[in-house]
């Protein structure tokens, strides 16, 4: 694993020189309302940064918040003309620096453009802006009947535009999958101005390269999307919940890989290692067993959800469970949930400050990288706490730190690289819903490999020749 730690540096694209401001803001205010820019730097610095720790940032010289495609628009156009960076962001509760200012740079906000403009029940779809946030979308879905699968730990304020920028999951993901399965179509400013419209409003559609899901996961390096048409299910029934004790991280993973290889389709499928456990218990008095070296959480919303919970509770004893409680109802299954909800809080008291990992694994190979992950917790002298959406193999280690100490910043971010290193060496993916932004980039071209690379950025050139578009992420 030695020779993956230190990945290979990729070149970085040239960024644009900033302009002077006076003619940016000029030229902005032109086209746009007076409330719709921000130039008081004590309130464009809080614009800076997303979530993500050891990612640089730099001063944007503008804040914008537009409200209409024709303000993004023309936003655009006035960057080409005078070759100035824009950096667009939603709620910025991502955890990979993609929504980081570069120097210079105009900050594109699309947090005002939050209006959900259409819902239908018979085409199945919402068609929204980009500024709308998830929770709210889900909410307004369900009074339909319908349901919007994608929920990442952030719903309650990310946006829907965040969410395709980097294609974000959630705990749903091992029944309904990610976000780039749910964006139909899509309309995007592009760098020079002009709209684009991909995708479909139809349940089928081939035509063409599928530009869409290009754009899905691209963290706002090739446009910027100002519409989305997102396909919707039906509501489900509510789920119940069940709780499973074990006494190894390898007795859960085997009880995992047990309930895949089965045919069930849980709803959910969580693992807590110990670490979190504790943590857990630390910040909430959960009254979880100290000896507990792994939780899992298993959830079904099917028509018996009930008899389906039996079937995986006979299967978590067959692998070992210590003990296993199966909810009752739907309350009894929210309590159950409550120490996964804890979990990343719970994480970030221990030291104060936390950086997220999302190396995902096949299943098959989940115990591997709990136990490498174990390893290099000791290696690094660190507390290391792992929750993970277990049923697609998608772990977020999180290193727990000192942000004061220098020392232990540094092995912190050590550990976390070694951490994506064991998961290449498995199998895996750098990233499997946080995206690359600046936090990764350096492992990317590791990943993809230079035939990858090569076709990557050619990709960026054809829709942003002049690296106007979010500059210095991905690659």
């Amino acid at each position: 694993m030695d020779d993956l730690v230190a990945a290979p540096p990729t070149t970085p694209s040239a960024s644009p020189a900033p302009v002077a401001t006076d003619d940016l803001l000029a030229r902005l205010r032109a086209g746009l309302p007076a409330e719709a820019l921000i130039t008081d730097p004590d309130i464009t610095a809080s614009y800076a940064n997303d979530m993500a720790s050891f990612c640089e940032a730099g001063s944007p010289a503008v804040v914008v918040l537009p409200r209409t495609v024709e303000q993004v628009q023309h936003v655009m156009r006035t960057a080409t003309a005078l070759r100035v960076p824009v950096v667009p962001q939603g709620a910025r509760t991502g955890l990979s620096g993609a929504a980081n200012a570069s120097e210079g740079c105009v900050v594109l906000s699309l947090i005002k453009m939050d209006k959900i403009l259409e819902i239908s029940p018979v085409d199945r779809i919402a068609v929204v802006e980009p500024g709308v946030v998830n929770a709210v979308l889900s909410r307004a879905v369900g009074e339909h009947g319908l349901y919007y699968p994608p929920d990442p730990s952030s719903w309650e304020t990310c946006t829907i535009g965040g969410n395709i920028g980097t294609a974000s999951g959630g705990l749903c993901c091992v029944k309904y999958g990610v976000t780039a399965e749910y964006v139909l179509g899509l309309d995007v400013v592009l760098a020079d101005g002009r709209l684009l419209t991909t995708g479909r409003r139809t349940a089928k559609g081939v035509a063409g390269y599928d530009l869409t899901r290009l754009f899905v996961g691209s963290e706002g390096s090739l446009g910027i999307v100002v519409k989305a048409v997102l396909a919707l299910k039906p509501a489900p029934p509510q789920q119940l919940v069940l709780a499973a004790e074990f006494a190894s991280a390898s007795a859960a993973c085997d009880a995992i890989c047990q309930i895949m290889e089965r045919g069930h389709t849980p709803s959910l499928l969580e693992l807590m290692d110990r670490t979190t456990v504790r943590a857990v218990n630390s910040l909430a008095n959960m009254g979880l067993p100290e000896t507990t070296e792994a939780l899992l959480l298993c959830a079904f919303d099917t028509a018996d959800p009930a008899a389906d919970l039996a079937a995986v509770g006979e299967l978590c004893a067959a692998a070992g469970a210590t003990e296993v409680v199966p909810a009752d109802d739907p309350a009894e299954s929210e309590l159950l949930l409550q120490a996964r909800r804890l979990a990343l809080v719970a994480l970030e008291a221990v030291k104060g400050t936390t950086m997220i990992d999302d190396v995902c694994v096949p299943r098959s190979r989940l115990a591997e990288v709990l136990e490498g992950i174990d390893r290099i917790a000791a290696k690094y002298d660190l507390t290391i706490g792992v929750c993970a959406h277990a049923g697609d193999g998608n772990t977020h280690p999180t290193v727990c730190f000192d942000a004061s100490d220098p020392d232990e910043s540094r092995r912190a971010r050590e550990s976390f690289d070694e951490i994506m290193a064991l998961g290449l060496e498995l199998g895996g993916t750098i990233t499997g819903e946080h995206g690359v932004g600046v936090l990764k980039k350096e492992w990317l071209a590791r990943e993809l490999g230079p035939v990858g690379m090569e076709l990557q950025r050619g990709i960026k050139k054809a829709f942003d020749p002049l690296d106007l578009l979010n500059p210095g992420k991905l690659f």
